[in-house]
């Protein structure tokens, strides 16, 4: 029980790592309606920019601040240079677009941060244990990481729903040319939803820095981890983006622990340390695939293709 409590946060803690990237994305998808591949590359800019700033300050927090603010000024650049040409482009040209921006950026960080690994240690005040429960303790740093990521998920929610410049993003999602002729400023909105994508993918690759190697093509691994969560969850939905990345971390982190040992009861020892971990790898597409037949359109679908909801 208390390895199943320790993979199950394990779990969550994936899961609010992947909602951070994925909201991003369907944020993105919803209301510019671009298919951005090159996401995954912000997330890899924000944990290298962690790194280095985190070594140059000597600080965490302020390292961690610093890659937040870079990675949304590298958002804001790019849509104003290779982004915006894409606009009411077919989604085949950007997706053509947005994977040559992934090869850049890739070989851009290898030139400038090396082709070897990087590491980061999280903050000492981090870096114990928290007693959770009698016989449960469990890292302290992996706890923060799920508790900023439930902060954030509510402070979206707060955002989109609550705040005034929620309304006029949902306003654009659901008919840009309306909300233009009512005076929204559909360029510097669309610069302001691409900057905010870039800020919780930034912030994904900054919390999940001390618990990896942080190298390139790191993000391509972890992007296509969010894509399921957004077919999942239903594009354009960010509380499906939620509870589809919750439900995916859980599913992926459990598989990974206890289906090896699970098909030893059927199958001899090297036959099941060979198909058990194809097989947990396999098992978050085998859940997008029973989803995607009981509920086409994923768990919370919006009204429109292009809607944004909470």
């Amino acid at each position: 029980m208390t390895l199943f409590l320790e993979q199950a946060l394990n779990g969550l803690q994936l899961g609010v790592l992947l909602f951070l990237l994925s909201a991003g994305l369907t944020l993105v998808f919803g209301v510019m309606g671009i298919v951005n591949l090159a996401h995954g590359s912000l997330y890899m800019l924000g944990a290298y920019f962690a790194v280095t700033f985190t070594a140059w300050t000597g600080s965490f927090v302020l390292g961690a601040m610093g890659a937040l603010l870079a990675t949304v000024l590298v958002g804001v650049v790019l849509e104003r240079v290779a982004i915006r040409g894409l606009y009411n482009r077919p989604h085949l040209e950007q997706v053509l677009g947005t994977f040559g921006l992934i090869l850049f950026f890739n070989e851009g960080t290898r030139l400038v941060f090396g082709p070897a690994g990087l590491s980061l240690a999280p903050p000492a005040w981090l870096s114990g244990q928290v007693t959770l429960l009698p016989g449960i303790v469990y890292p302290s740093y992996r706890l923060a990481v799920l508790v900023a990521g439930i902060a954030s998920a509510a402070g979206l929610y707060w955002l989109v729903a609550r705040t005034r410049a929620g309304m006029l993003l949902r306003a654009a999602a659901a008919n840009r040319n309306m909300a233009e002729a009512l005076g929204v400023n559909s360029r510097l909105l669309f610069l302001a939803v691409f900057a905010l994508g870039a800020a919780l993918s930034g912030l994904a690759g900054i919390l999940a820095a001390p618990l990896l190697t942080v190298r390139v093509g790191m993000g391509e691994e972890v992007l296509l981890l969010a894509f399921v969560v957004v077919v999942i969850g239903g594009i354009g939905s960010i509380r499906g983006a939620l509870v589809a990345a919750l439900l995916i971390g859980v599913i992926d982190t459990l598989g990974r622990a206890y289906l090896p040992g699970a098909l030893r009861f059927a199958f001899a020892g090297p036959v099941a340390d060979a198909v058990g971990p194809a097989l947990s790898s396999m098992l978050i597409y085998i859940a997008m695939a029973v989803v995607l037949v009981v509920r086409p359109r994923g768990l919370f679908p919006t009204s429109a293709r292009t809607d944004v909801a909470v």
